[in-house]
């Protein structure tokens, strides 16, 4: 069985390869479900990891439909990526009403050309996920990182099992809450990765700062922050 490991730094990646890890999936920000990884990372891993490292193309938090400018920016990033070598991409666009947008992600897989191809877990939000495997297997999607449509894959086991056996040429890749005491179940289930971040928190200042920089009223599935144009306008126009 092979193991993937969601890398988010370079010292992440490090341990990944030195552990044994097969695969490295390289993001930045897993606190919001990844994000892609800033140029200076991803040219570091790509000169000091061994390993296949697929990128995260994720231009933002929150949901998993995006506008033409998004999309742009998103095949700009693949094209990087594939500039600097990179094993492959990990990516995927839905409609907003949790339908597989098919057309926006096989222009995505246009870009990555010849890299490998993650659809990632936008999966968990489709609606009719067997449908969908079926059209991602259409499209030529290497794997797909799901974790059954449930919050933790131990918990989605039965309908990854079920999708394991359905899928005819993608790679189902259970993934979310794998750990050193269930990762066994996905072996005697018969799959062939599985994907982990093996995350433990590094303590790294000794006292609590004066202010925190976290905004849980900024995490979002349904919502994205947008700078307001009104409302700078306003404040432009009080104090100029």
């Amino acid at each position: 069985m092979l193991v993937e490991v969601c890398a988010n730094s370079l010292e992440s990646a490090r341990n990944a390869e030195k552990a044994g890890a097969d695969r490295i999936e390289l993001c930045s920000e897993l606190a919001v479900g990844g994000i892609t990884p800033s140029y200076g990372l991803l040219k570091a891993v790509s000169e000091k990891i061994s390993i296949p490292v697929r990128v995260l193309i994720r231009p933002r938090s929150g949901d998993f439909t995006y506008s033409e400018e998004e999309l742009e920016i998103m095949k700009k990033n693949i094209k990087l990526c594939s500039e600097l070598g990179f094993h492959g991409v990990v990516s995927g666009v839905l409609q907003s009403n949790f339908i597989l947008d098919q057309n926006r992600t096989a222009e995505l897989m246009d870009a990555a050309g010849t890299m490998k191809f993650t659809f990632h877990r936008a999966f968990d939000w489709v609606s009719d996920p067997f449908s969908a495997l079926q059209s991602l297997e259409g499209l030529g999607v290497d794997t797909v990182l799901t974790s059954g449509q449930e919050e933790k894959a131990e918990a989605g086991i039965d309908l990854l099992s079920q999708l394991h056996r359905a899928a005819l040429q993608t790679i189902i890749m259970p993934g979310s809450g794998i750990n050193t005491v269930n990762a066994q179940l996905f072996k005697k289930k018969g799959f062939k990765i599985i994907h982990l971040s093996a995350v433990q928190m590094n303590q790294k200042l000794q006292n609590e700062p004066k202010v925190g920089m976290n905004s849980s009223a900024m995490l979002s599935d349904v919502s994205q922050p947008i700078s307001h144009f009104e409302t700078i306008q306003k404040i432009v126009n009080a104090v100029k």
